[in-house]
């Protein structure tokens, strides 16, 4: 293997490899909570549905638009200050976890009430008929209902994650994307950006199966 990658550190690629990782699966599982939430209250307070309120819903689609449309890169930046008051430093693989999370979530949310929107409306009242509370219908009916989309939606995410982790490394985030950018790039070292793109693709490639797998056991249709 070193004669084919001569430049490549092999104990430095495995710890980035770690730190995309870690990056990844924290990411993925706190939005995975944030984002059914917001997703959640935009499908209950929305017209017609269980806790309808405009001025709540307004305010939560505004906040999930605003910080949806924020390009990675630029949200890093503006939540330095954030950062670095919640961990005190900008530096590592946790201080790119609030930029994770907060870009990840909102876009998820959008993905959770799209799958909440689909369920069939005569299933929600059928459970309302017999007398279900909010809080049964939520978890006896809403989640189990969505839960394939709920999968899929996640799925997307987390490919989307994996890439926020590269631009998150090229400014000190660690992970596989710093690891190509300092060496890679910077130094001229084209096989490390190679290898590091091709483990960043093993990982997309596994998520997928993963990610589909569970959607189709889930699936009843």
């Amino acid at each position: 293997m070193a004669k084919y990658f001569p430049n490549v550190d092999w104990q430095v690629m495995w710890e980035a490899t770690s730190q995309t990782l870690y990056m990844t699966g924290i990411s993925v599982i706190v939005t995975f909570i944030l984002g059914i939430i917001l997703g959640m209250l935009l499908f209950l307070t929305s017209k017609d549905n269980l806790w309808e309120n405009k001025p709540i819903n307004t305010v939560i689609s505004a906040i999930v638009n605003i910080f949806r449309s924020i390009p990675f890169i630029i949200l890093i930046v503006l939540l330095i200050p954030f950062t670095m008051f919640l961990l005190g430093t900008m530096i590592g693989e946790k201080a790119a976890l609030p930029a994770l999370i907060i870009g990840a979530a909102p876009f998820y949310a959008r993905m959770v009430e799209i799958g909440l929107r689909e369920i069939d409306k005569g299933v929600i009242e059928a459970a309302k008929s017999m007398g279900a509370s909010t809080g049964t219908i939520i978890w006896k009916v809403l989640l189990p209902e969505s839960m394939p989309a709920l999968i899929s939606g996640i799925t997307v995410t987390a490919i989307a994650l994996v890439g926020y982790t590269a631009m998150a490394g090229a400014i000190g985030a660690g992970g596989l994307g710093n690891l190509a950018y300092n060496y890679g790039f910077q130094r001229n070292q084209n096989d490390v950006t190679v290898v590091a793109t091709v483990i960043i693709l093993i990982i997309v490639f596994v998520i997928q199966f993963i990610g589909d797998l569970i959607t189709s056991k889930l699936d009843k249709r």
